[in-house]
């Protein structure tokens, strides 16, 4: 297996990169408001369109669906052809699917160019990551790099209902689509002079039956955990969950018997990357359960619109930026590990902070809770995919960037079926009890079931609003208390390990002659590019 040597970790990056890197984040940017920013868009577009409940899902789900289906594919796949080829190719598809779906005449045609969107934003995604590889070979310049490109993704994910809430200000539901435009045109006239082209030498031809097998793999799997978070365990989301492990394994089985493997799964063998990424998937997985229990206290708690619950989450992006940017300086002076583990440790500061929020605490503790954590999670976001990211051969960065990101997918969804199902099975045993009995019995079951219920209820019954909605919101602020108890006890776990298992990594330095980059393999623990003492 190839590896990365030490001929390349002086090599530092000028101002074509580094203005190539805003070229990068812009993508990145938008594909990360594109997940958020048609839920304000829905009421709009629902008026217009006409779509049945089950097609305003797939109209929301539907892009995500793909992106998390097709990463490591689309990853695969620029690691082939070139990841700046499929980058440009990507963009132009993009670019095209938006103004269809902005001009959609019906439901069926939005969905479907839903779907292409998703499609597109699976070739973007771990093309700009593999290119900052690329671009940034000197790991500490790579690290601030991989900083900014996080920033503006989790960035964009915060402020995509602020962007849509102002762009349905002055225009119609399609004009959130066009967003995008102007961006993938620069994106397409500017890459071939700013950013570089990567093609792994001696890559083999895509398997496309590898391909198939893994799309029916991931696809199933996140469908069956969102269908356990809404609905709980049912026998389509258990046969999909089924089918998806299953088709899992056979996949695996076929990559260890292929000379050129979609995924190379020795990758799983380098300590480094298997710590990282385990790292990210359950921290992602707390951090996403946790943020869906405080978007709903906003809105059915405090009683704020959506577009002022997403300006309240603001501070906690602030404090992400900060956990950013400080990261990779922390990283130049200390271990990764160490970083990593102690900003977990912040973070399990901040969802024990969360646990005392009840009905009545307002906003303080809640924000207070946001910030912390923000600043907490970001060291791991951040350095955690450099590592992945830096752990192995160059020409294998599209797939360990796919696999980054992929990671993070499972991980959202993974966390709202089991964090979520958590709170949400604490709402129903402290609601068993709390409905008086003068109550009628339709609307002590919808308040049993649900925030959303008992609300609806209240509003059908307006002589037991109150009678029904204290508890109701007591009930689930006590679902969030336990849901971020859990998540402190899980991501308490997480920063030991990660702590230990990467206590062989060396500071990240970016001084030419001091970065010394032992051979990388992926047979073994595996290691990164090292810093002598």
């Amino acid at each position: 297996m190839p590896s990365q040597t030490s001929d390349t970790a002086g090599v530092r990056a000028g101002a074509k990169e580094w203005i190539g890197l805003a070229v990068l984040a812009m993508p990145t940017l938008l594909l990360s408001i594109d997940m958020t920013v048609l839920y304000l868009a829905l009421p709009e577009l629902s008026a217009d369109l006409a779509p049945t409940s089950t097609q305003q899902l797939w109209v929301l789900d539907i892009y995500a669906f793909m992106i998390g289906g097709f990463l490591v594919t689309m990853g695969a796949l620029g690691d082939r052809i070139g990841r700046r080829r499929l980058l440009v190719i990507g963009a132009v598809v993009f670019g095209a699917a938006s103004v269809l779906a902005a001009y959609s005449v019906n439901v069926e045609m939005l969905i479907v160019n839903r779907a292409v969107l998703g499609l597109a934003g699976a070739t973007l995604m771990p093309s700009t990551l593999a290119l900052i590889r690329n671009m940034f070979e000197d790991p500490q310049q790579r690290a601030a790099a991989i900083g900014v490109w996080m920033m503006c993704f989790m960035g964009g994910m915060a402020i995509g209902p602020l962007v849509g809430g102002l762009v349905l200000q002055y225009f119609w539901w399609g004009a959130v689509f066009l967003i995008g435009v102007p961006v993938m045109v620069l994106l397409v006239v500017t890459a071939p002079f700013l950013l570089p082209e990567y093609r792994a030498p001696g890559a083999g031809r895509l398997d496309v039956l590898s391909a198939v097998m893994l799309v029916f793999t991931i696809l199933p799997v996140i469908y069956a955990l969102k269908e356990f978070a809404s609905n709980g365990p049912g026998t389509w989301s258990l046969l999909a969950l089924v089918t998806g492990l299953g088709v899992g394994a056979l996949f695996v089985l076929r990559q260890r018997g292929l000379a050129d493997p979609l995924l190379d799964m020795d990758l799983f063998k380098n300590r480094v990357f298997s710590t990282a990424l385990g790292s990210m998937l359950f921290g992602v997985m707390a951090m996403s359960a946790v943020m869906l229990f405080v978007t709903q206290y906003f809105q059915m708690i405090q009683g704020l619109s959506p577009l002022r619950s997403g300006l309240w989450l603001l501070p906690s992006v602030a404090g992400m930026m900060v956990g950013f940017m400080v990261a990779p300086a922390l990283a130049a002076r200390m271990r990764p590990g160490t970083v990593i583990g102690g900003g977990l440790g912040l973070s399990v500061l901040g969802f024990l902070v969360l646990t005392q929020v009840d009905a009545s605490s307002g906003f303080g503790l809640l924000i207070v809770g946001q910030v912390v954590l923000g600043m907490g999670i970001s060291p791991l976001l951040a350095l955690g995919t450099d590592l992945i990211v830096g752990s192995v051969p160059p020409e294998k960065a599209g797939s360990a960037a796919a696999m980054s990101e992929t990671s993070g997918e499972l991980g959202g969804a993974l966390g709202v079926a089991t964090l979520g199902s958590v709170g949400a099975a604490v709402y129903r045993s402290q609601m068993a009890d709390a409905v008086p009995e003068e109550v009628p019995a339709a609307a002590a079951e919808s308040a049993g079931e649900t925030l959303a219920g008992a609300l609806a209820a209240a509003q059908q019954s307006p002589s037991h609003a109150q009678a029904l909605i204290a508890p109701a919101q007591e009930a689930f602020t006590q679902g969030m208390n336990t849901a971020a108890g859990v998540s402190a006890a899980l991501l308490a776990v997480v920063a030991v390990l990660t702590t230990i298992l990467m206590r062989h990594i060396r500071p990240i330095s970016g001084e030419a002659g001091e970065n010394t980059a032992e051979p990388v393999s992926t047979s073994g623990d595996g290691a990164v590019p090292q810093t002598r003492d």
